[in-house]
C-alpha cells in the first residue's frame, strides 16, 4: 500500500520513531522466546504518520507485514537489537514504542541445538532468564536527546487500565495506550483494537480516554492525528 506523505501535513518537518511486532530471544539456533505480536498496529501507526507528513523510522522485530511505504524501516530481531536501532534513530520528535518487547531472554543462547535425549549436556531444565533493556523506559530517560513525546502500550489480558497507569509512572513516558489482548479478544494478529489513552503522569493527574472498538488503521490514524495536536500545540 502506497503512503502518500501531507505536503504541509501537520507533522511536516517533525521526526517520529515507531517501534513493531515482535521480538524473537533465542534459545538456541532453531529455538526462541516470542510473543504474538503480528505487527500490525506498530505498522499502521508507522504508515498514519508518515501519511500527516512526519518522516518516520520503522524498528521492527520479525513480522509478516510489509515494510509500510514512505517509512524508512529497520529489521531486528532481538530485544537488544531494538533498543540499538532506536538510539541509532535519535533525535526524533516523537517515540511510540508499540512493539511487544520480549522481558526475558535466556541467559546463553546455545550455539547448536539442545536435545531432549537424557545424556545430552544441556537440557530445557537448565535454561535460565535474564531480563532485558527496557526500550520505553530508557527512551524516556534520555537526557540530551529525549523525544518531546514518549508513547508506550500497556497490552495487558486483566486490570487493563490499573496496570497502564501504574506503567505510565514507571516508566516515565508521556502517554500509554492500554490495550486487552486477552485470547478472546483476537488483539494479537487481529484487524482491530480496543483502545484507553492515558495522558499526564509523573506525579500529576492522569487522564483517560476510552476510545471505541475500532481497526487498527483507525487506531492509527486517530493517534497520528492526537500526535500532530500535541506537538503543534508544544511548538
Amino acid at each position: 500500500l502506497a503512503i502518500e506523505k501531507a505536503l504541509g501535513g501537520p507533522l511536516s518537518g517533525m521526526r517520529a520513531l515507531v517501534t513493531s511486532g515482535p521480538t524473537h530471544e533465542p534459545i538456541d539456533p532453531v529455538r526462541f522466546i516470542a510473543n504474538r505480536s503480528s505487527g500490525k498496529q506498530g505498522h499502521a501507526i508507522a504508515g498514519a504518520c508518515a501519511r500527516l507528513g512526519a518522516d518516520v523510522t520503522l524498528v521492527s522485530g520479525p513480522s509478516v507485514e510489509a515494510d509500510p511505504a514512505g517509512v524508512a524501516t529497520v529489521h531486528v530481531e532481538t530485544a537488544r537489537d531494538m533498543l540499538e536501532a532506536c538510539i541509532g534513530a535519535l533525535p526524533v520528535d516523537v517515540a511510540i514504542c508499540a512493539a511487544a518487547v520480549s522481558d526475558w531472554r535466556p541467559e546463553t543462547a546455545h550455539g547448536q541445538k539442545l536435545k531432549k535425549d537424557k545424556a545430552a549436556t544441556a537440557s530445557p531444565a537448565d535454561l535460565s532468564l535474564v531480563e532485558n533493556p527496557d526500550i520505553l523506559a530508557t527512551l524516556a530517560a534520555r537526557e540530551n536527546d529525549r523525544p518531546r513525546l514518549v508513547i508506550g502500550f500497556a497490552a495487558e489480558t486483566d486490570d487493563v487500565v490499573a496496570y497502564a497507569r501504574a506503567k505510565l509512572t514507571a516508566k516515565g513516558c508521556d502517554w500509554i495506550l492500554a490495550n486487552d489482548v486477552s485470547p478472546e479478544t483476537g488483539t494479537f494478529g487481529g484487524d482491530h483494537n480496543k483502545i484507553h489513552l492515558l495522558t499526564g503522569g509523573a506525579g500529576g493527574e492522569v487522564d483517560i480516554e476510552e476510545w471505541p472498538h475500532a481497526s487498527k488503521l483507525d487506531v492509527a490514524a486517530r493517534l497520528a492525528e492526537r500526535i500532530a495536536q500535541a506537538l503543534g500545540a508544544a511548538a
